[in-house]
This record gives C-alpha cells, structure tokens and sequence, in this order.
C-alpha cells in the first residue's frame, strides 16, 4: 500500500490517504483546504471509498462535507461524537476562535471494536478514548500501520482538557490498545511527523516506564 501524508488548515492537521496499489484509496481525517485535498486526489488519479475520522474535533473535519459531496462517499465516525460535527460547542470551534465549524452528519456509526472492510482494506478498529470521547485508532495489520488521531505523538499525547478528555483514559487506551502491537508498527499521529511503537516506549517522556 501507498499512503500520503497532507498537513492541512491552519494546525497543520495530518490527513493521510491510504492508496491500495489499484488506485482505491480511503482518506482520514480531511482537516481542512478541501479544494487543495479533492485537486491532490484527482492528481493522482484516485477514487476515494470513505471518509474515516479519528475524531471529530474541528481541526480534524474541515473539509468531510467538501470531500464527501466531491466523490460522493460515507464518512465514518465514532457514535459518542455523533452530534460533533454539527455542534461548534462539542467540536471546540467556537472555543478557538476559528469561526463556527459545522459539518453534515456521519453517514456511518461506529458502536464497538470490529473489524472494517471497505473495498480491499482491512482496518482493525480500536476505541482509544482520552482525548475525546469517540477517539478511535484504525490499525491494518498486514502492513503494521496505525493510525492514531490525536491520541499518540511523536514523543506526546494527545491534550486532555477538551470536552470530555481524561488523562487516565488517555493512559489506558495508550498502554492497553496500542503499545501492545509490533515494536515496528509505524504511528500515523494527527499532529507531527510519522514515528513507531518501539521508539515512543523508548524516547517518549509522558510513556517512561513501560
């Protein structure tokens, strides 16, 4: 598989787009410049499946109704941030003076951990609450992939002070959900660049003593 890694808006939010090797893709977490996302798309000559969001905090769903009108594909999200997307409050928009942030619903619900098929992907679907939360992780283990939202870093978490954010679930979903996978499983994160399991036990501060 091929992937693409797109800062987009004005955090610089990591949109990724994971292509198949038969020019199917899916794209996580269109944060913003939506023209710029669907013209680099169209570029590459790819046919988007879905929409999938780690979280529905604003600068993680900028662009989803740009995007999902564009190829005319379902965006998925977790069911406690069901009313997120439309909620400028519960997305943090009005709170960071980014105007009001609204998105049209989630077409598809996320209820449990389970396994996700669309077209030839194969997503492992782990809750990772903490940061938000409806925070999920997707994970495609045959090529030891993960994508993690705002959950882990390169060498941090994801902040904890927003609506519904916990340290100690933060912990949990850290500890219980993704340091068990392959030391040399590569960490997609919402923020910053790219890094692996194996050096967030070794090098992250907030993870000593794992």
């Amino acid at each position: 598989m091929k992937y693409y890694q797109l800062p987009l808006g004005a955090l610089g939010t990591n949109c990724y787009i994971l292509e198949d090797g038969m020019g199917e893709c899916v794209i996580f977490d269109p944060g913003g410049e939506g023209a710029k996302l669907i013209q680099f798309v169209k570029n590459k000559s790819l046919k988007p499946l879905a929409v999938l969001l780690t979280h529905a905090h604003f600068d993680h769903i900028g662009a989803v109704d740009d995007v999902r009108e564009a190829f005319n594909i379902p965006v998925y999200l977790h069911k406690k941030e069901e009313k997120w997307l439309e909620s400028p409050a519960l997305n943090g928009s009005s709170s960071f003076m980014m105007g009001s942030i609204t998105q049209k619903p989630a077409d598809v619900l996320i209820t449990k951990e389970e396994e996700l098929s669309i077209g030839k992907f194969t997503f492992e679907m782990f809750e990772t609450p903490g940061h938000s939360p409806g925070s999920v992780s997707y994970y495609v283990r045959d090529e030891g992939y993960l994508f993690s939202g705002d959950v882990l870093f390169q060498g941090s978490i994801g902040r904890t002070d927003l609506a519904g954010g916990s340290m100690e679930v933060l912990m949990q979903s850290i500890h219980q959900k993704l340091l068990p996978l392959a030391d040399d499983t590569i960490v997609f994160p919402g923020h910053g660049g790219l890094t692996t399991i194996q050096d967030e036990k070794d090098y992250n501060p907030f993870l000593n003593g794992f």
